[in-house]
């Protein structure tokens, strides 16, 4: 597929940023949460990501969002290391986690809530209900 020309929305945004020396090399990511088995719209993500990066000789990561370890685990971790492979979605901009870099993230929260560009959201659950609707549960 790389040696195919194809355009959409997104190839005709990336095309004009490399045309303009925006950005010089186009790198993508998954970023699943290892909280379950990956379903058919996690395939159609991974296979635009993926495509796109190899269609621009880029690269693409695999990122875990593994920032709430009481819902997650290794098994799903796996399986989502085996999905991949088996798609032939190759991380060749690598593996990461999320909580490799926790605490600087944590370090950024604080200092734009010094820089008062950011505060702490202290509504309970369900005053955050009241004002989001159901879906904030």
């Amino acid at each position: 597929m790389a040696d195919e020309k194809f355009s959409n929305f997104l190839t005709d945004i990336i095309d004009a940023d490399l045309a303009e020396g925006k950005v010089d090399v186009v790198h993508t990511r998954f970023p699943p949460e290892p909280n379950g088995y990956l379903h058919i719209g996690s395939a159609k993500a991974i296979f635009i990501n993926y495509t796109i990066a190899k269609h621009y000789g880029g690269l693409f990561n695999l990122r875990f969002d593994d920032t709430n370890p009481a819902r997650e685990g290794d098994e799903y971790v796996q399986s989502i290391l085996q999905d991949l492979k088996w798609l032939g979605a190759e991380p060749n901009g690598g593996i990461f986690y999320g909580s490799d870099y926790f605490e600087r993230c944590y370090e950024y929260a604080e200092q734009l809530i010094k820089e008062g560009k950011a505060y702490v959201d202290d509504l309970t659950r369900e005053q955050m209900q009241e004002y989001r609707g159901n879906d904030a549960g």
